[in-house]
């Protein structure tokens, strides 16, 4: 087995060890060929036009077989591609592959659309070679027992003649399953129907699966995974995440583009790897009403798991909201936070939290609330998500541990959820886009790494610059120089870009002393503070994109394709489908890193954080009378 080197992103191992210097836990990563598996098992190989076929795995059997069984099963073409698993791409070995595993072929080279028609198993030979049922559940976790249950009652009305729906609102395929009583318990998102997958039944289409998507660091046809690792990392039913896992799933109802995306003349059976979520019965979403009511213990325990998976689309439109009292004034209420799909992103993001201008989000942690916090531990998190979803990328689980730290340090220090929510968020000034205080945070840590890596006669004439990884292109902004005149910004100026920790905290703890009118006197007319507090964050939530449903030209769709379609790669008058979306930028890059340099990152990252938490702290304290405007509100 080799890396996937011909990935657009590049991912590499991730946390080996990590020793606190700020305390006593140390985090232990496992390698992902640990605990390889020789028996025979069963996987799901998915090409990348969406096609799946299950088979049996031998010890004999390596990627040139899986690859014959295809070609023979599907009429699929396999020269010139690689089989791949995750990051990995497989070759003779293939006993790192875990049961029930989606595997991925991708072609080297292109050589038509990435449209060509999906070819599924649907001649009786055919069937004959993938004998699973209709509803296989990918993973053997004892998280997925509400699921498990949910398919039985499903698979019985659909022997009872009971059909799926299609969901015709948002930007990708997605479908509920009904039980016998034609109740919805179910919503099934099909991987290769997502924006820009070659079989979404939207006309978002243009990419094969593997490809940057929607986001950049979210790649197309993974964002199932996603869903399925919030729910995963949802112990103990904390934020109420719905039950969600990963299935192989056949029926008619699914949607197949034929060649330049029309579709086929006639509906058969068709195999997808697909996220199954239960439905939840709502009266409506966070959008519909005001906030303020909402319980602060709910908005908490949602707002740490979007910390923790650095959620990049928390809007108010999959916060849902199901009254509790039956009555038709707005009583009791539980909020149920669903669509993860762009969470945990390759490298660090602009994250979109709906809630950070709520009020609850200005009120201390409960102590349930920072005992759930404290108990966190990413690296066996990582180790949880290697096991069930052996399939999710390195770099997103370096993301999960570095998100993960920075929430269990910032609560420990007393910061509010709307503290920690800015620090993770990033600015716009004079129109150029800024690293968030914890990017800058990293960006520092790696220079750090770098003069420690650099012989002292080299690092006098030598300086470390760190890549900007854009859509199309390089910018003008330097993320060394972002990060020098925000450190200026905050207090912490100086050729050596930080003050003496000793020092920074008996200046904090002097000028806390006084805070009272004086604090408030010093405080008036600070440009700084002044920036700070009216600057509003321009939406980055993909609900506010010109591909959303509420914003895009396109007629609600109601069965029938519209005339037109977006393509990822077309010319036409409309825009490309990438110049309709957000630009990206990745300030900080975090797979690039070796394990040694890792573990140095995150020790230098921890001795970076208490200055930086010191100083909101601070900058808090002198907003006392800071209004929180709320954006929830559709105008």
């Amino acid at each position: 087995m080799s890396p996937d080197l011909d990935n657009p992103i590049q991912t590499q191992m991730a946390v080996a060890l990590f020793k606190s210097p700020f305390g006593s836990r140390e985090y232990h990563g496992t390698n992902r060929t640990e605990g390889k598996l020789t028996g025979r098992r069963r996987v799901f190989v998915q090409t990348e036009t969406g096609c799946v076929l299950g088979m049996e795995l031998d010890r004999s059997d390596n990627a040139n077989t899986v690859k014959r069984r295809l070609q023979l099963a599907l009429n699929f073409p396999t020269e010139e591609s690689s089989l791949t698993f995750g990051d990995t791409v497989l070759k003779n070995d293939l006993s790192a592959v875990r049961n029930d595993s989606p595997l991925l072929l991708r072609r080297n080279v292109i050589h038509r659309s990435s449209s060509t028609p999906c070819l599924s198993p649907t001649g009786s030979d055919i069937q004959q070679k993938d004998q699973s049922g209709p509803i296989e559940v990918l993973g053997h976790s004892n998280s997925f027992a509400k699921t498990k249950q949910l398919v039985k009652e499903i698979i019985k009305a659909m022997n009872n003649g009971v059909d799926p729906l299609p969901v015709h609102s948002g930007l990708g395929g997605a479908y509920y399953f009904r039980n016998i009583r034609n109740e919805s318990v179910a919503i099934v998102k099909p991987t290769d129907e997502e924006p820009f997958a070659p079989n979404n039944p939207k006309c978002f289409v243009g990419k094969a699966l593997g490809q940057p998507g929607l986001k950049r660091t979210v790649r197309v046809g993974e964002t199932g995974y996603r869903e399925v690792t919030a729910y995963l990392l949802d112990y103990d039913h904390f934020a109420n995440v719905p039950p969600t896992a990963l299935v192989k799933i056949t029926h008619s109802i699914f949607n197949v583009n034929g060649v330049n995306g029309n579709k086929p003349p006639s509906k058969k059976l068709v195999s997808k790897i697909a996220s199954f979520q239960q439905f939840i019965q709502h009266d409506f979403d966070a959008s519909d009403h005001g906030t303020s009511n909402f319980p602060v213990s709910a908005m908490h325990r949602i707002g740490i798991l979007d910390i923790r998976i650095l959620n990049t689309d928390r809007h108010a439109g999959n916060l849902l909201v199901r009254k509790l009292d039956g009555v038709e004034r707005f009583g009791q209420v539980e909020l149920i936070p669903i669509d993860h799909g762009l969470c945990l992103p390759e490298s660090l993001e602009d994250p979109y939290f709906e809630w950070i201008h709520w009020p609850q989000a200005s009120i201390p942690f409960s102590d349930d609330e920072l005992q759930y916090i404290e108990n966190l531990d990413p690296i066996q998190d990582s180790e949880m998500l290697r096991r069930e979803l052996p399939m999710i990328r390195e770099a997103c689980l370096r993301v999960l541990v570095l998100c993960t730290i920075f929430l269990k340090e910032a609560a420990a220090y007393g910061l509010f959820l709307a503290d920690i929510g800015e620090m993770m968020s990033r600015e716009f000034h004079n129109g150029k886009e800024e690293p968030s205080e914890l990017e800058a945070i990293c960006i520092e840590a790696r220079r750090l790494i770098a003069e420690d890596m650099t012989p002292k006669a080299e690092a006098d004439v030598q300086e470390f610059q760190f890549d900007i990884d854009y859509e199309d292109g390089g910018s003008d902004l330097n993320p060394k120089l972002a990060f020098e005149d925000f450190m200026a910004d905050f207090g912490f100026g100086g050729v050596n870009a930080f003050t003496p920790l000793s020092k920074l905290e008996e200046t904090i703890e002097e000028e806390e002393e006084n805070e009272g009118e004086e604090l408030e006197k010093e405080f008036t007319g600070d440009p700084v503070l002044e920036r700070i507090s009216t600057i509003s964050k321009p939406s980055m939530s993909l609900k506010n994109t010109n591909l959303s449903e509420k914003s895009h030209k396109f007629p609600k769709f109601s069965g029938a394709k519209p005339d037109y379609c977006y393509l990822a790669s077309s010319s036409s008058g409309h825009g490309t489908a990438n110049e309709l979306l957000p630009t990206s930028v990745s300030f900080v890059k975090l797979a690039d890193m070796n394990e040694e340099e890792w573990e140095m990152f995150l020790e230098k990252l921890q001795k970076l954080l208490y200055p930086a938490f010191a100083k909101r702290k601070f900058l808090t304290i002198g907003q006392k009378q800071r209004q929180r405007l709320g954006t929830s509100c559709q105008f």
